[in-house]
């Protein structure tokens, strides 16, 4: 079975005629006919009902179709991609990653990619959850490292990388600073800070209010770097997520684990890419991100 072969066939499934198809594929009608005979005899089924004049895809033939336009799409990606390295082409790749979290250390791992592939152009955009869902969704980033919020998607590629762990960062002279753990019940009294643009404002508060359950006021930076000071001032607590046990240890805030049922509350950190935008330069990406986590 040959790339070009199943070329022919989707050719003429989508012209709906072998005329048509030959033409495209700059080839003679009997020509495209015998292909497609050899391929069928290859496979060892029928694929196209023949009738006088018409044809119809068997159950076989609608099924090959719809996974040999995928093969030739991937086919095609491969070719463009081997083309790229063996230039040494300037490639961009476009990494979304949480605002708001505070122990992923993607220096590292892009230091080590930068190193393997220094022809890569990275570009790091930060934003909450819903900014990185739709930068990914419009293909305006190749890959978000985020929280998981949704159902998985069977249009992206949904790799679990670790869980982290929720603390607050509250103000050293806070009440509350001494605590070994707080829980929400202890917190409703003190405002929530977030980040978050306004458009996404209603949006971060109903995630943190109707689904972890903060009962609390909330009030909005729109950096990080405006949230931290607001805690440091004593203005409420920010919630935030680490992984691994090592914390940086500051004068000017406090980090305590959060609490619910008994238990430090936990969140699932994946990567997250559109499937049909799969290449060579994520997948390296994504396996130094993966041996990364195991490490920490």
């Amino acid at each position: 079975m040959l790339l070009r072969q199943i070329k022919y066939f989707v050719t003429v499934v989508e012209c709906n005629s072998f005329t048509q198809a030959a033409e495209k594929c700059f080839i003679s009608q009997s020509a495209i006919s015998q292909q497609i005979r050899a391929l069928e005899n290859d496979i060892g089924v029928e694929l196209l009902q023949r009738e006088n004049r018409k044809f119809y895809l068997t159950d076989a033939g609608e099924y090959f179709y719809h996974h040999g336009k995928e093969l030739l799409s991937k086919a095609e990606k491969i070719k463009q991609e081997t083309y790229n390295i063996g230039k040494n082409n300037k490639m961009q790749l476009k990494i979304g990653y949480l605002n708001f979290y505070d122990g992923i250390k993607l220096q590292k791992v892009i230091a080590d990619f930068y190193k393997k592939y220094p022809q890569i152009v990275i570009q790091i955009i930060s934003g909450n959850h819903e900014d990185l869902y739709y930068g990914l969704r419009h293909n305006e980033m190749d890959i978000v490292l985020s929280d998981q919020r949704r159902a998985f998607s069977d249009e992206y590629v949904n790799l679990h990388l670790v869980y982290g762990n929720c603390y607050i960062k509250i103000a050293k002279n806070n009440v509350l600073a001494s605590k070994k753990f707080v829980t929400l019940e202890d917190l409703r009294f003190i405002p929530c800070i977030l980040v978050a643009s306004r458009q996404q404002e209603n949006n971060e508060q109903d995630f943190y209010q109707n689904t972890l359950g903060f009962n609390t006021k909330f009030i909005f930076a729109k950096t990080l770097e405006e949230a931290q000071l607001m805690v440091i001032a004593n203005r409420g607590f920010m919630p935030i997520e680490l992984i691994g046990d090592k914390q940086d240890k500051s004068d000017l805030f406090s980090k305590i684990p959060l609490y619910q049922d008994g238990k430090q509350i936990r969140r699932n950190y994946c990567a997250f890419w559109r499937k049909e935008n799969t290449n060579f330069y994520i997948e390296e990406f994504v396996r130094i991100l993966k041996d990364f986590f195991k490490e920490v």
